[in-house]
């Protein structure tokens, strides 16, 4: 359904957004030197597992674009993305 694949990709990209604001505003802190050692740990598992979670999010979204790509005759074709030009 193509209503459903939509809603997916919107949850995709907020989760994306939603991720990149929080690793910009750990990196901002651990930038400013004034966190204590403990929790710069802390933040920077964490900003790891976000940039880990985005760049799943990237290939997922890659993945569904290559599924959606169709030959002329309207049968799906799967071929990479930079091919798709």
């Amino acid at each position: 359904d193509g209503q459903e694949g939509e809603r997916i990709m919107e949850k995709q990209n907020k989760s994306f957004e939603n991720n990149m604001q929080r690793l910009e505003q750990i990196v901002r802190a651990m930038e400013r030197g004034d966190v204590a050692l403990e929790e710069s740990l802390k933040l920077f598992q964490e900003g790891t597992d976000l940039v880990r979670r985005c760049g799943k999010l990237l290939d997922d979204a890659q993945l569904q674009v290559k599924m959606v790509m169709t030959a002329p005759d309207g049968t799906p074709v799967l071929e990479d993305f930079a091919d798709a030009e």
